[in-house]
């Protein structure tokens, strides 16, 4: 058997990509000839995992609307597209499926679909028929979550060959000193942090307003960089909560994990569907860290963290309930406790790395998951 995972773009910046990086390392160490074929402005490089895996990136033209403009990826796919038995197509990404449109590739086709398009309302329109024909093409769908494939309008008429398998990471480890220096760093304050990047869709908004109800008992750390930076900085600053609340920009992973693991909860503060799933549940869970996420219609995000087993979940654009589920985990220590076991242990039995692999094999070979 020989796969090919197709789609998104290198260096490593999402969540779609990791789930392709770690798919195409985990098969390539058990032996399965797997290769990721993706784009990059920079040109054309290959980077090798061993013998069985690699990375192929291939020249693109530049971005327009998260999507890199790529013909050389229809080239790569037309000339090399009789060599796999399997394309592993990763969904949203418009130039990866039209270069499978274009390739003529006449083997299996597994379609991995990570979200909906929300955002993008016009380019939807237009990739709307392509996007139909991906849908109608793949033998098998596969889902983040059931709650998503259930929600998903685009794949309401392809119910009967949907199948969900939960994304998987390695467990996070922390260095322990870096962990003390955060807690020292903030002496008597329950520590609660949030990572991701600053854009509208993660409701940093709502966490400004909780962060401003919980008072100076509490220390409020935001991890991530983007665009909505300078005007939630503003709005720190009107709402006089830059004594509770602190965005802290990027910091490496060391740094970001030593975080996690010193916070008394970890809250994931998203308002729409575009967080279709949150990865950094998983790493704030893997270290057993309770999660306060929000109840996203459609969205994967809250089956992920299961309310009062792994943490809360409380309405979306709701800054009172943030801050009366931080209150709850932060103030209950026997509640705390009980969360910090039930995440990590939720971890373990839905959202390894191995299992991840396990149950794609078993797609692959048209077997029953786990």
């Amino acid at each position: 058997m020989k796969v090919l995972q197709l789609g998104k773009f290198y260096p490593i910046r999402g969540g779609v990509e990791k789930v392709m990086w770690d798919l195409t390392r985990g098969l390539s160490a058990r032996e399965i000839s797997c290769d990721m074929l993706c784009a990059e402005e920079g040109g054309r490089e290959v980077i090798h995992f061993n013998e069985y895996g690699r990375v192929i990136c291939v020249r693109a033209l530049c971005k327009l609307a998260g999507t890199m403009i790529a013909p050389a990826m229809i080239h790569w796919m037309r000339k090399h597209r009789n060599e796999y038995d399997i394309v592993h197509i990763h969904h949203p990404d418009p130039m990866a499926c039209l270069a499978l449109w274009l390739s003529a590739y006449k083997g299996r086709v597994v379609l991995h679909w990570h979200s909906d398009i929300i955002k993008q309302k016009f380019l939807l329109s237009l990739y709307r028929p392509l996007q139909s024909w991906l849908v109608r093409r793949a033998d098998t769908i596969i889902g983040t979550t059931p709650v998503y494939l259930e929600a998903s309008p685009a794949l309401q008429k392809a119910r009967h060959k949907t199948v969900a398998i939960p994304i998987g990471i390695d467990p996070v480890t922390a260095d322990s000193e870096l962990i003390r220096h955060w807690r020292n760093r903030y002496p008597g304050k329950k520590l609660v942090v949030s990572v991701g990047r600053l854009v509208p869709y993660k409701g940093y908004g709502y966490l400004i307003g909780a962060a401003k109800l919980l008072g100076p008992d509490y220390q409020v750390l935001v991890v991530g960089d983007g665009p909505s930076l300078n005007g939630l900085e503003q709005e720190v600053r009107d709402k006089d909560a830059g004594d509770v609340i602190r965005f802290l920009g990027y910091v490496d992973d060391s740094q970001m994990h030593a975080l996690l693991a010193a916070a008394d909860v970890f809250v994931l503060s998203s308002v729409m569907k575009t967080e279709a799933f949150g990865i950094v549940q998983l790493e704030a869970m893997s270290l057993g860290v309770p999660v306060i996420s929000t109840r996203i219609p459609g969205s994967g995000v809250s089956w992920v963290n299961r309310d009062g087993v792994s943490g809360l979940t409380v309405p979306v654009c709701d800054s009172g309930a943030l801050a009366q589920a931080i209150r709850t985990v932060c103030e209950d220590a026997a509640l705390r406790e009980r969360l910090s076991a039930g995440a990590m242990a939720r971890y373990r039995e839905l959202f390894t790395t191995s299992r991840m692999i396990d149950n794609t094999i078993a797609i692959y070979n048209n077997e029953k998951i786990d």
